[in-house]
């Protein structure tokens, strides 16, 4: 990977925003989901490089772009890995609610760990709390070095958690504390990041999600020098999800051990999630959210606000593109 590549990649993650966004508040989740799968590959296949999706869509057969192994690009130039997740948020997307984003991490080839599609017991946390707060301390006792860390009184303290039934008691716990809780229904990923950067009003990410958006958000956190950790969950008792009906622990065990996941109980840190030398993160806001807005159809123009990390010049890039329409005759400045 080099430099040159920052600018393309940006442009992969604005055009999978605008095309998901066409469909926002239209109540189509896997269509606006479908969109943006179509034009992040699009535009991949115009790079010159030979890329690799290592965290996709899903299996080949269940995929048909964008799938896990999928060769992208000109089949020249650097090897690059990706973990996409063309429309983080199907849901807030569908239903035109705050946080969805098109977004992306890439690294030198073998530089992203090939997460399987189960969940992950995840902790982000501002760079001042890095390598302080663990992931195997209870919330309790990293909501105490995360107020001295940053100085900020607990009850000042603002911890998202995913709204899920799994994380009942985890709420109870980090309240007890006079830590305030904000539930988030999807898109932990742009929670995840907000904590890398003050002034946010998120302080950390607590709780499980989806463990192939752990390691984009591990992308990012490791760009910017904040905390992340993660732990895989294989138990379908502590993840408590429709979607793990039917499975068992025992096979959810096997199924990891097919995969060369040797050591299912490992805490993953940032700089092995994302352990290329380079390291870059980009999205692009479908909608609305706490780091950047969502896309905006003008009458001459199509605006989006992106946000690129990179470890390549140790930069985070906040861009507003302006994107002119033909025969565009009035553009305003903002």
């Amino acid at each position: 990977m080099d430099r040159t590549l920052i600018q393309e990649i940006l442009e992969v993650v604005e055009q999978a925003g605008i095309a998901s966004a066409k469909l926002t508040g239209m109540g189509l989740k896997n269509e606006a989901d479908a969109a943006a799968v179509e034009a992040m590959r699009e535009r991949m296949y115009k790079i010159q490089m030979q890329g690799r999706i290592v965290i996709g869509e899903g299996e080949r057969d269940e995929a048909p772009m964008l799938y896990i192994g999928e060769e992208v690009g000109s089949g020249t130039g650097p090897g690059v890995d990706f973990a996409v997740d063309p429309c983080e948020g199907t849901n807030l997307c569908a239903n035109s609610q705050r946080g969805s984003m098109a977004v992306l991490a890439a690294s030198d080839r073998g530089g992203l760990f090939n997460a399987p599609d189960f969940y992950m017991k995840k902790l982000a946390a501002p760079p001042a709390a890095k390598g302080k707060v663990d992931i195997r301390k209870s919330a309790t006792e990293n909501i105490e070095i995360l107020s001295q860390c940053l100085g900020i009184p607990k009850d000042e303290l603002v911890i998202v958690v995913m709204d899920r039934a799994r994380h009942k008691d985890l709420i109870k716990e980090i309240r007890a504390t006079g830590a305030r809780v904000q539930p988030i229904s999807d898109g932990d990923v742009q929670a995840a990041i907000a904590c890398g950067f003050s002034g946010t009003g998120t302080h950390c990410l607590m709780g499980i999600g989806a463990a192939p958006e752990g390691v984009i958000s591990a992308a990012a956190l490791r760009a910017l020098g904040g905390h992340f950790q993660g732990q895989l969950v294989y138990d379908p008792a502590v993840a408590q999800t429709s979607e793990w009906e039917g499975l068992t622990k025992e096979g959810n065990l096997a199924r990891l051990a097919e995969m060369g996941i040797s050591d299912p109980d490992r805490i993953y840190e940032a700089d092995e999630l994302a352990c290329g030398e380079n390291v870059v993160f980009a999205a692009t806001g479908i909608t609305d959210g706490l780091l950047f807005d969502g896309v905006k159809f003008e009458k001459d123009c199509t605006r989006t606000s992106s946000l690129v990390i990179s470890t390549l010049d140790n930069t985070a890039r906040f861009t507003t593109t302006v994107h002119i329409k033909d025969g565009a005759q009035s553009i305003a400045l903002r």
